[in-house]
């Protein structure tokens, strides 16, 4: 007899969390990977974790009651819980992604990754990763990004098997429009029936222009504008955060 009810069902079918349910878990995670000796962590600790300059992107400055109420919200997901101390005046906290996910080590480390950095190239996600859980080669991220992929966890603007392809996490909310457009580069575009020449005929050389330089410039734009796109939103997010703590400033004060 399965004793799982659908409130679990359900609980195991999250694949949407907000940009500071995702910085949480993520800190979290990265923690517990890399400095067990302090995990789980106090409020303070998170907050910390959250607003690191280093491996974050973009970096934040929530406060600890801004991290409190993420808290409170992921352990309504059922994947995040509080630890009592012995002295019962610390609270700490911990995540239970591998309670409620058939994930591997290295499907967590990637997950974390992304969700502290967002998109970047399988490269930079298997050198920033493997801080976490050991990853020995680009084959085998690949392997263990293929089973994410397969179930929508993650996403990718080419075939993984591609060089130079970014990738990226595939919980953002709907409205935040997070999609990576899928693109095909010249030298993977089938040339039309009608135009192929046979390569035995002299013909070839003469027919088939060279498009290697062409190929070179357009992914260049392609990565200029990527980049460009990521600066303007995190020049965005960072001034939602300021509004936000305008606004509480404003309530502190009485205004």
């Amino acid at each position: 007899m399965n004793d799982t009810t659908q409130e679990e069902k359900d609980l195991l079918h999250i694949t949407e969390l907000t940009r500071q349910q995702r910085r949480v878990i993520g800190v979290l995670l990265e923690k517990a990977f890399t400095t067990p000796d302090q995990y789980p962590l106090t409020l303070k600790a998170v907050t910390t974790g959250c607003n690191q300059k280093s491996n974050r992107d973009p970096v934040s400055n929530y406060s600890e009651s801004q991290v409190y109420e993420t808290l409170d919200s992921l352990r309504e997901m059922g994947i995040v819980a509080v630890i009592h101390s012995d002295s019962g005046r610390t609270e700490r906290y911990r995540h239970y992604m591998r309670r409620r996910f058939n994930f591997t080590e290295p499907q967590l480390a990637i997950l974390t990754e992304l969700w502290l950095r967002g998109r970047q190239t399988m490269g930079e996600l298997r050198g920033r990763a493997s801080r976490m859980v050991p990853i020995e080669t680009l084959d085998v991220l690949r392997n263990e990004f293929k089973g994410l992929l397969d179930q929508k966890y993650v996403q990718s603007n080419g075939s993984i098997e591609r060089r130079g392809i970014e990738v990226d996490h595939n919980w953002y909310q709907e409205r935040e429009g997070k999609t990576l457009g899928f693109e095909t580069s010249v030298e993977e575009e089938e040339i039309p029936k009608t135009e192929k020449v046979s390569s035995s005929s002299p013909q070839t050389k003469a027919a088939t222009p060279d498009l290697s330089g062409f190929s070179a410039v357009v992914e260049q734009l392609q990565h200029d504008n990527q980049s460009l796109r990521r600066e303007i939103e995190t020049l965005t997010q960072s001034l939602d955060e300021l509004k936000q703590q305008l606004i509480e400033l404003k309530q502190e004060l009485g205004s």
